[in-house]
Order: C-alpha cells, then sequence, then structure tokens
C-alpha cells in the first residue's frame, strides 16, 4: 500500500520525496480565497506527520504571504527544515516598478532567491523552479546562475515549471555540455482534462531525466463532482468551464469511481499517479478536511478496466507531429515484425497519405 512515507527519488537525482507534494498556493487569504493561517499551519502539521517530506511554493503565491506562512510556521518546529524537501520558484515580478524584479536574469534571480529565502527563515532551498519562461533572457544566463546557487549549497536542485519542451530540451542540453547541473524536475498541468502535454513534454521530461510533478490534478475541482452540469461554477470563471466532451471525461470517471466504491477526486488522483514518468504529484486544499481526503486517496488503485476505461474517454488530439508518429510511425519502421514484444502490421505508405 502506498502512503505519503512510500518515498520516490525525483527524476534522475537521489532526492528522495512523497508521492504527494504539499502545493501551497492557497496558504494566505491576501487573493479572497484562500486558507486562513491557522488552517494553513494545520494543513502542514496534518501533512507532516504523515509521513510527508516534500512541500512547495513560489515567490508569487499570495504575494509572499504563502512562504511567510511556512517560515514562520518552521520556525517554531525545530527539526521539520533538514527533514523537508522545501521547494521555491522565481519569476513573477512582485516590485511592478522595477524593471529587474522578475524574469530569470542574474540580478532578478539573485534579489528573488533572497526575499524568498528571508521569508522562508531558512539558509537554502532544496529545490529552485523557474516558474515561466523568459524570453528576453538568455538560457546560458539563467542556467549558470543556477549551477552557481547549486555549487555554493543556497540550492540543491533546479527544476522547470510550465516551460515550452524545446526551452527544457535546450537547457537540459546546455547544462550536460557545459557541465552545469540539470534539472531534475518538470511541473506541469496534468489530469484527465489536460492530456495535451502527452504529445511533447511527457515524452522529453522522462528521456532528459526530469520527474513529473503533475499540479491541478483535479482541475480546479471540476474532477471532484462538486459541479453540476450547467451549474453557474461549472461555466467557470478565469479557467473556462468543461466542455461538452470534457463532460463525457467527467461522467466516466464518476462512473469508475461509483464502480470503485471511492470519490470522484480519489479516482481523479489515481489515475494520474500511475501515468508513465510521474513522479510526485502536487495537491493543495483550502481545508484540513479536503487534505486529509486527498492524502487518504493514496491506497486507491483503479482496476485495469476502470484506467482504460478513463484512459480512452480522455486521450487527446495532439499537436502536430505527435499523433501523426504515433499512428504510423511504429507501422513504417517494423515492417510487420514484432520488436520489444510489441506487433505492428506493415502497411503501404501509398494507402496513408497523411503520412508524408
Amino acid at each position: 500500500m502506498t502512503t505519503l512515507d512510500s518515498y520516490i527519488t525525483l527524476g534522475r537525482s537521489g532526492l528522495r520525496v512523497s508521492p504527494y507534494c504539499l502545493g501551497t498556493m492557497t496558504f494566505g487569504e491576501d487573493h479572497g480565497w484562500g486558507a486562513s493561517v491557522a488552517d494553513s499551519e494545520a494543513m502542514l502539521d496534518t501533512y507532516l506527520d504523515r509521513g510527508g517530506n516534500f512541500v512547495d511554493t513560489a515567490n508569487v503565491y499570495t504575494g509572499g504571504h504563502s512562504e511567510q506562512i511556512l517560515g514562520d510556521a518552521l520556525a517554531v518546529r525545530p527539526g521539520s527544515r533538514d527533514r523537508m524537501v522545501l521547494a521555491s520558484k522565481f519569476f513573477a515580478n512582485l516590485e511592478p516598478a522595477n524593471p529587474n524584479g522578475g524574469g530569470t536574469g542574474r540580478k532578478a534571480l539573485l534579489g528573488a532567491l533572497q526575499n524568498s529565502l528571508r521569508r522562508l527563515q531558512t539558509d537554502y532551498l532544496d529545490i529552485y523552479w523557474i516558474h515561466n519562461w523568459d524570453a528576453r533572457t538568455p538560457l546560458e544566463e539563467t542556467l549558470r546562475t543556477l549551477d552557481d546557487l547549486v555549487t555554493a549549497g543556497t540550492i540543491r536542485y533546479i527544476g522547470f515549471s510550465d516551460l515550452p519542451a524545446w526551452v527544457c530540451a535546450r537547457a537540459q542540453t546546455l547544462a550536460e555540455l557545459r557541465g552545469w547541473s540539470p534539472a531534475i524536475a518538470l511541473q506541469l498541468e496534468y489530469s484527465l482534462l489536460e492530456r495535451t502535454v502527452e504529445g511533447e513534454l511527457v515524452p522529453m521530461a522522462r528521456e532528459l531525466g526530469m520527474g513529473l510533478m503533475p499540479w491541478s490534478p483535479l482541475r480546479n475541482g471540476y474532477l471532484t463532482g462538486k459541479h453540476a452540469r450547467g451549474s453557474a461554477a461549472a461555466r467557470g470563471g478565469i479557467v473556462p468551464g468543461p466542455t461538452d466532451a470534457e463532460w463525457e471525461i467527467i461522467d466516466v470517471l464518476a462512473q469508475a469511481a461509483d464502480d470503485a466504491h471511492t470519490t470522484m477526486a480519489a479516482a481523479a488522483l489515481a489515475w494520474v499517479r500511475e501515468r508513465p514518468g510521474v513522479a510526485s504529484t502536487v495537491i493543495g486544499a483550502r481545508s484540513v478536511a479536503q487534505l486529509q481526503a486527498n492524502l487518504d486517496s493514496l491506497t486507491l488503485e483503479l482496476s485495469d478496466a476502470q484506467l482504460e476505461q478513463l484512459n480512452k474517454v480522455s486521450t487527446p488530439s495532439l499537436n502536430f507531429p505527435a499523433d501523426n508518429n504515433a499512428r504510423f510511425g511504429p507501422m513504417l519502421a517494423f515492417g510487420g515484425m514484432t520488436i520489444d514484444g510489441v506487433a505492428i502490421p506493415s502497411r503501404s505508405i501509398a494507402a496513408e497519405p497523411a503520412a508524408r
């Protein structure tokens, strides 16, 4: 049975983390929808008490208050920092009048790190994530700065979050060629309602040694069953509500959850945990009860039939050339033979003009 203390190594590294990472974007009520300080600290205690060791934040979460809540909580919990894998992110500008307050340039990066360490009341981060792609800063500048920080021990590992696949691939290649520290993990949105990452990002990360860390595995609550079709909440706000095709996925998830005698949220989390390359899934909550329910889902294993049903209904249409390669690649390369236990019939390319 999988539990929070069933630790795994993250990507191509020796860093051991829990299968669920506690995301803290909800720590703080600054934006009008998060958790209070008391509830945030209670969620942290709940997670740590159950054996969890991986906590993720960002400088932009509630304008830095998320980091401050964590820093204050760790300061009064002796020993908790050393056993924890603590991660934060940089990119967002918290000083709108400062042109070097955000982005991934050396000055911005070092300033953001100093501020995060101050708020977190620690002298190092276990993982420091590039939170987005800064097209105006050379990758070499960012990577060299991060490598310097790893060498100094101020950060222990590097991660990528929400970067295009080609940027990640170029960055990993540069790091390998220059002997710099590579990224060990990739955070990306991944759920039954967001599988387009399987076209480029997922295979890229698996090939280049990055453990996948899905965020929003419940797609803003749409995979929990709390929103009824046609309701105002289901029509969405900042994030658009489900399409008709996505409602079909939600309906199949509801049936799979019913068959497994569990909740839709637990089934959705169990599905994403089973995806190839997934290491630790980022889960967030606004209350201890929500967090407990999500953590309890670790014990759930869906049957092969249930997984196949969910895989089939949620299969995405991928951008070129992912779908084209998946459709024609093995057929053209195998030549009708069985390779690695897979038999693919040979077909004439003349009958498949789209394979040109």
